[in-house]
């Protein structure tokens, strides 16, 4: 296989609801799964976890959905789980692909969720990064701080991944981390700010806070597997998957498995538990 398969590859779609951005890993004649990154996110949240479970069974696509990332901004009114769900299909369509998989995190999640009551019959499995249903109003707290980091100009990227490391949402920091918010940054006037655009980011937060996300289990009909961290987002504020959810996911969605990562909401995703789980749920060699 081409080493640059396993680093990954960026390239660009043109979709009828804008251009996405992505990156790919592995055989592109493998099986696909296509990646979700959460509410304010880029693609490079799956760089940890494509680089270990691409190859030459599994073809992974990290996207940037629509305003986040090197993805287009498009109008107010073109967010929400629906439009996007629609553009993860589009995806598979473009890329040649009648049956794919879909890995979501966060927000991500609810998308592939939501895609999965879109295109019934198509969806191979279903990962589900840290969602399911209704977070613990407090870890809401956590979220909105790091929203609120969108549109403002830092005057420099030490002083913008500073910034971010003070919250304390992310522990351990790793090279991951660096690669993701360098890529998430953009030069202008008076130093950086995020690429991902505050008012995209907000639609979709305010779109999914008045959505049902259990009616969406009953299409979850194929293998699914639900990573849940098990610390909280940050002490003291609760959990994304609250333990609710956690017990009552797997009674209501049959073909579901759960596993428990020690790690929280942000940190799922660079954890060697996590791309454990899922080699083992794809049974990838």
């Amino acid at each position: 296989m081409d080493p640059t398969a396993l680093a990954g590859v960026e390239f660009d779609l043109t979709l009828p609801s804008g251009q996405l951005h992505g990156k790919r890993f592995g055989n592109r004649d493998a099986p696909l799964a296509l990646c979700l990154p959460g509410l304010s996110a880029n693609m490079l949240s799956f760089d940890f976890l494509c680089e270990r479970i691409a190859g030459d069974q599994l073809h992974t696509v990290a996207l940037d959905l629509r305003g986040r990332g090197k993805s287009e901004v498009t109008p107010p009114g073109t967010y929400g789980w629906e439009h996007h769900a629609r553009d993860v299909v589009a995806v598979a369509d473009a890329l040649g692909f009648e049956r794919f998989s879909i890995l979501g995190q966060s927000m991500g999640g609810a998308v592939a969720m939501t895609a999965a009551s879109q295109a019934e019959g198509r969806l191979d499995r279903v990962v589900l990064l840290d969602i399911c249903g209704t977070p613990d109003a407090a870890s809401l707290t956590a979220i909105e701080t790091s929203v609120n980091r969108l549109g403002q100009t830092f005057p420099s990227v030490d002083v913008y991944i500073g910034a971010v490391r003070a919250m304390g949402l992310i522990e351990p920091w790793s090279d991951y981390w660096e690669r993701y918010f360098h890529y998430e940054l953009e030069p202008v006037e008076g130093g950086v700010r995020a690429r991902s655009d505050r008012a995209a980011v907000i639609e979709d937060y305010t779109y999914g806070k008045d959505r049902d996300p259990y009616s969406l289990w009953a299409f979850l009909t194929m293998p699914v597997l639900l990573l849940r961290a098990s610390r909280e987002i940050l002490p003291g504020l609760g959990r994304i998957v609250s333990d609710a959810d956690r017990s009552r996911f797997p009674r209501d969605v049959p073909s579901a498995t759960v596993v428990d990562i020690d790690a929280n909401h942000y940190t799922v995703n660079t954890s060697a538990d996590s791309a454990a789980a899922i080699r083992d749920f794809y049974s990838l060699r």
